[in-house]
């Protein structure tokens, strides 16, 4: 049965990627006799000058002006052939947000679209690490489907939206969701002004999550539990750069430790803060947070960072003796990147602080192990380097990488408490990414997932990303 359910998937990777590289390779292939063709054409055309002008026997002028105009015509089209698969690089990002994302800001004026989408395929693994079965059944999901929609108004106020499509439906699993929607005020750029629904800035994939641009077929754990990407809120701030120095830093809305006390938020649990987000749906806005972040883009290929979180998620609840509950929440986070040639590499800790949790239990209703952490904390660090970056021609890239991830979101619960060794998790990923072209890329990886528990199951991923 093993054997059989491998061999569907190399069947799987092999008719997804096979028509990628041999539709890449065609094109570049199309493209590279189509310039050969020009380039002998135009050698043509100047040797036909040269030779009327040899002749000196009163050639008319105006019939070498319009050979010469016919040159520059091949010339430009041979220029355009030379440029047409050169997209935005991956690690070019403009005020906090993806290639994609970034587009409004480089039109001139008026409308910008853009785009990306994940197709997820999830192999699990039979048995749990004690082997007792892992009852999870294998899955194909259009995770997403992105629109990117924006206005540029003038040189001074843009407006920038991200609608997302989750699951292929709203009938069933999936939502229409409003990602972010802000309005950018741009004086200098040192100082900008940004207000609406904004991604909140903090480690590397919640601004910037188009697929192509960070490795994995699925986003870090890290980043989708303490973190929990895709994460924004209602409220407005301040950004800008000054040399290798950028900054944001933004006032919205507090989470929501406690369900019901806005719309779509559950408050929090034991696996984490996830819950507490409003998602800029009807947002509670009696507590306010504030979010910072700071980099430093120490040379091209080095930088580091961080950033923090803080603010009371209480949103009015009332512990049971009458006193407002605060559940002031703090994280924060440090980070550093690498890229160097075909070299990518990431480091990331989280942690969280959380006060009044028995409150926060009490309210919720939890028991046991159940309760949420008082402390939290976790970390990543990847490593991934193209292989083909080594002959400079290729615009293809292919990626091994690795990833070792560790986070427990019961490190400290409140006495009475227990925590569930099943939140304290390790996850070991190993994959290799494909890219036909920068914008386009097919990846294949497996998560080893262990906990203290030992309920961990381990999954083999396959990913079709793509921005636009």
């Amino acid at each position: 049965m093993v054997c059989r359910r491998l061999g569907l998937l190399i069947c799987l990777v092999a008719l997804v990627a096979a028509p990628m590289s041999t539709v890449a390779l065609a094109a570049e292939d199309d493209a590279t006799a189509r310039i050969h063709e020009l380039e002998l054409r135009v050698d043509e055309l100047e040797a036909l000058i040269h030779g009327l002008k040899e002749a000196d026997k009163g050639v008319d002028p105006a019939k070498i002006e319009e050979l010469e105009r016919q040159i520059r015509i091949l010339a430009e089209e041979i220029e355009d052939l030379k440029m047409a698969d050169v997209v935005e690089p991956i690690e070019d990002i403009e005020r906090g947000l993806g290639p994609s994302a970034s587009k409004v800001y480089q039109v001139d004026r008026g409308v910008s679209v853009g785009g990306y989408g994940e197709l997820l395929y999830e192999n699990f693994a039979s048995e749990q690490e004690d082997s007792a079965p892992s009852g999870k059944t294998d899955q194909l999901d259009l995770l997403r489907a992105v629109l990117y929609f924006g206005y540029k108004f003038n040189d001074r106020i843009v407006f920038n939206s991200e609608i997302e499509y989750e699951h292929a439906s709203t009938g069933r699993e999936g939502e229409v969701s409003v990602e972010f929607a802000y309005l950018d005020f741009l004086f200098r750029d040192a100082v900008n002004v940004r207000a609406g629904l904004v991604l909140l800035p903090m480690g590397f994939v919640n601004e910037l999550h188009e697929p192509p641009t960070f490795l994995g077929a699925r986003r870090p754990y890290v980043e989708s539990v303490l973190i929990p990407t895709t994460w924004r809120e209602n409220g407005a701030g301040v950004y800008g750069e000054h040399g290798p120095i950028s900054y944001r830093a933004y006032v919205t809305n507090g989470l929501a430790a406690v369900s019901g006390t806005s719309s779509s938020a559950g408050g929090y649990d034991a696996k984490g803060i996830r819950n507490g987000r409003t998602k800029g749906s009807k947002s509670a806005a009696e507590d306010l947070a504030l979010t910072a972040r700071l980099d430093w883009q120490a040379t091209d290929w080095l930088l580091f960072g961080g950033s923090a979180f803080t603010g009371d998620a209480g949103q009015a609840a009332t512990t049971p003796a009458g006193d407002t509950l605060d559940a002031t929440t703090t994280i924060w986070e440090l980070h550093s990147e690498v890229r160097w040639r075909g070299l990518q590499a990431r480091v990331l800790y989280v942690a969280t602080d959380i006060e009044d949790v028995p409150e926060i239990n009490l309210a919720q209703g939890f028991t046991g192990d159940e309760s949420v952490g008082e402390k939290q904390y976790g970390g990543y660090g990847e490593l991934g380097w193209d292989v083909l970056s080594l002959f400079e021609s290729s615009r293809q890239a292919v990626i091994p990488y690795v990833r070792y991830e560790r986070y427990n979101t019961q490190e400290q619960v409140p006495t009475g408490f227990s925590a569930n060794l099943a939140n304290d998790v390790t996850v070991t990923t190993l994959g290799v990414s494909y890219k036909p072209i920068v914008n386009v890329a097919l990846k294949l990886d497996y998560n080893f997932i262990e906990n203290e528990a030992r309920t961990g199951v381990n999954q083999f991923n396959i990913a079709l990303g793509f921005m636009f």
